[in-house]
């Protein structure tokens, strides 16, 4: 459209506002289909002067005024009904908009007056799928920008438009279409007035032209609080800047993380751990649970606290294990900070933390991560390699390079923001065979013809070698094959984790203990078993939240006799695993003895620590802990056969077991199990030395509920071969119990 010259009758000329566009960049513009906005809204310097031009629907009036001095520059006229206005202005220079709405003014900077936000160096970055990148640039954060704040950026290669949106432009994604990057398939745009606390989502349409239902952000660090599902700009600064008081133990966590430290969690589902009744049966915030969890699990001798995944999730049910917000502690414990504080002042306590997470597999609700930008850019396009029919949701497309780099970050976020101390990654069997719980047909092969899922194995050594360089920060991995080198090191070629859940004792030795005892004669192998693949790979021994839903009872329901025996059982069970080879982890509810099933919509039945046999479990569970970090031959050789020696494995006619623990350094103690109700008097154990042993722990004792059978709190051995020891000792071994002797 040429400009056309308007003659007043004092002979003055005026210009026409609309020079330099021309109808098809007009209605591309009021409908938000332009393909670059930049182009056209902003100012731009034309033949006939320098000329604004602003989209603002419903607007009344537009002013330009200098940015520095206040000074009125310009006035734009609105030369379309929808909302586009433009006009010239007296000269170039820095400058904000006078808006009427109506009767409501409003001063901003123009979103299009300012330049590109991300530097080429960080697009180049992006585009070579560096994690770090992801970090950096993804998401939405307050910043600083001609003095202004507020910054986005998505990745949507295949969109034909992203715009944001929010409250800031009720919503109306004709408003703030991003600027794409070509080169990353990066959206970005920078906003101007919108600080934290801001909710907004992305408006996507396809490369068809179909506008999709409206998208959280990916990389959002904050979320709004289910069952809302808005992201919310977080205040990165008092995130990045936090005033963290845990230098000592940030210095030290790594000597506190290895295979000869005593490593014993406290699994919680943060929402249920402790409801509030009075107040509608809500779960804690983060600062209520600083309050009662840390100083509980501490009391108990936990050394860490390890939490069911917090990254955000649009169903609780779901307990954390279908994340959307992988970077989003869940508004439904209070804001970023505010997590920040619980790790700050656990760490203080000094308890570790660590959580669950999930890059296996997401939900596909339509506000989430599926067909993001109108094609599969997150999952597998083919179902039978992109939806998981276990769980209805979506598997990620790890072998995508910036899918792979997504998730490396939000693992890395949650360790570097936030200084989480370990990461339990959910699901790896799941991860790691393309064939996992499905029928011949239902999946893909690898590119050699295997079942192997090559990608997501080297996105796992990837994630694990990130890792290391984060000081002291450990992963753990949930993986219930036999898959070899699990926790060998990515040099040697292993998977590089830290530790494995132990699966396979977990299964064998609860099946053991639900047997009746009658019968236990018939199974002794299921108690022994483990130690065949100890030392196969380093492992968490979990009686984890999986035990104990679904119909598989409780922990102490799992145990066969009445009353009495039920809680005999267990406390035996849990004396046998405290002192087997493998770090401990034990799931809320299960250190007191909880009848019901985990129910995410209830606290653990905490009142029944008023019953004898409760609360004598508890101090059971309190003094095994004691024990176990206390004794080094509890725990550092768990990864070394050196640190265990059978010497009863094979008495299945009484369905006894003894063996010794040591570190191999002088520091001896010998573990006995009887697995019946029927005391044995004069059980003969040979001992790996002679003089005085002192009776330590006896699962039996009066104060756990017991009955108090025992030895006195003291033996001693004599030079009476027995069990190929020139030294041995005749025990009275407790029914149902587990004993620790220790040598002076």
């Amino acid at each position: 459209m040429e400009p056309i010259m308007n003659n007043r009758s004092d002979g003055a000329e005026t210009r026409n506002p609309a020079h330099g566009l021309n109808p098809l960049d007009i209605d591309a513009l009021i409908d938000a289909r332009h393909p670059d906005p930049f182009s056209m809204l902003g100012m731009h310097e034309t033949d006939v002067g320098h000329i604004v031009r602003v989209f603002l629907p419903n607007a009344s009036g537009v002013n330009v005024i200098d940015a520095a001095s206040g000074e009125h520059i310009g006035s734009l006229a609105r030369i379309h009904d929808a909302g586009l206005y433009a006009g010239f202005v007296d000269r170039p220079t820095a400058y904000r908009l006078d808006i009427d709405w109506h009767g409501t003014p409003q001063q901003t900077h123009d979103t299009y007056s300012f330049g590109p936000v991300l530097s080429d160096e960080w697009l180049a970055r992006l585009s070579h799928a560096d994690p770090y990148a992801v970090l950096e640039c993804l998401g939405s954060r307050p910043i600083t920008h001609g003095n202004v704040a507020a910054r986005f950026a998505v990745w949507a290669p295949n969109a034909k438009r992203v715009s944001v949106v929010g409250d800031f432009n009720t919503w109306d994604g004709r408003r703030h279409p991003m600027r794409l990057r070509h080169n990353a398939g990066v959206w970005e745009l920078f906003i101007p007035g919108i600080g934290a606390g801001t909710r907004y989502k992305y408006e996507i349409v396809t490369r068809e032209g179909h506008t999709l239902p409206l998208k959280a952000d990916p990389c959002a660090m904050q979320s709004e609080k289910p069952p809302s599902t808005a992201s919310v700009v977080a205040d990165g600064n008092a995130i990045d800047h936090y005033a963290w008081t845990d230098a000592e133990w940030m210095s030290t966590r790594g000597g506190k993380q290895t295979a000869q430290s005593p490593i014993a969690i406290y699994e919680a589902h943060a929402e249920s751990w402790l409801r509030i009744p009075e107040e509608e049966n809500r779960g804690m915030n983060w600062h209520e649970l600083a309050e009662r969890l840390i100083p509980y699990a501490k009391g108990m001798g936990f050394t860490h606290l390890e939490f069911m995944p917090i990254a955000e999730h649009p169903f609780g049910g779901s307990w954390g294990y279908q994340p959307l917000g992988q970077f989003a502690p869940s508004a439904r414990f209070g804001t970023p900070e505010q997590f920040a504080e619980f790790v700050n002042r656990a760490h203080e306590a000094g308890l570790g933390v660590i959580i669950d997470w999930v890059p296996a597999h997401f939900p596909n609700d339509a506000h989430g991560l599926v067909e993001f930008d109108g094609t599969p850019l997150y999952e597998h396009a083919d179902p039978r390699e992109g939806y998981h029919q276990d769980w209805n949701t979506m598997i990620y497309n790890l072998g995508r390079n910036e899918v792979s780099a997504f998730l490396i970050a939000s693992g890395l976020a949650w360790l570097k923001r936030y200084h989480v101390d370990g990461l339990r990654v959910d699901a790896v069997a799941s991860m790691l065979y393309r064939d996992y719980s499905r029928k011949a047909g239902e999946w893909v092969p690898n590119v050699y013809g295997g079942r192997e899922n090559l990608e997501s194995i080297a996105f796992l050594k990837r994630l694990n070698h990130e890792v290391r360089q984060v000081p002291g920060a450990i992963t753990i991995a949930e993986e219930s094959t036999a898959w070899p080198g699990v926790t060998a090191s990515v040099e040697s070629g292993g998977l590089g984790f830290d530790f494995k859940w132990n699966m396979g004792w977990m299964h064998d030795t609860l099946h053991y203990m639900q047997e009746d005892p009658v019968y236990r004669q018939y199974h002794h192998h299921l108690y022994t078993f483990g130690m065949v693949y100890a030392y196969s790979e380093r492992f968490v021994l979990p009686l984890s939240h999986d035990e104990v839903v679904h119909g598989k009872g409780s922990l102490i329901n799992k145990m066969p006799g009445d009353r009495w025996q039920t809680f005999a059982n267990l406390r035996a069970y849990l004396g046998f695993m405290w002192t087997h080879p493998g770090k401990k982890l034990l799931f809320m509810g299960g250190e007191f003895g909880q009848f019901a099933e985990f129910n995410h919509d209830e606290s653990p039945h905490w009142h029944l620590l008023d019953d004898a046999l409760h609360g004598g479990l508890q101090k059971l569970v309190r003094d095994l802990n004691a024990l176990y970090v206390s004794e080094p031959a509890l725990h550092k050789l768990d990864s070394d056969s050196r640190g265990f020696e059978w010497i009863v494995g094979d008495d299945n006619g009484n369905s006894v077991y003894a063996y010794r623990r040591t570190d191999a350094e002088g520091r001896d103690l010998v573990v006995v199990c009887n697995m019946t109700p029927v005391p044995r008097e004069g059980y003969r154990i040979g001992l790996p030395r002679g003089g005085r042993w002192i009776e330590v722990l006896n699962s039996d004792a009066s104060i756990y509920g017991g009955s108090n059978l025992g030895n006195g709190g003291v033996i001693y051995a004599d030079a009476q071969v027995s069990h190929g020891r020139g030294e041995s000792a005749a025990l009275t071994l407790p029914p149902l119990a587990t004993v620790v002797l220790r040598a002076e």
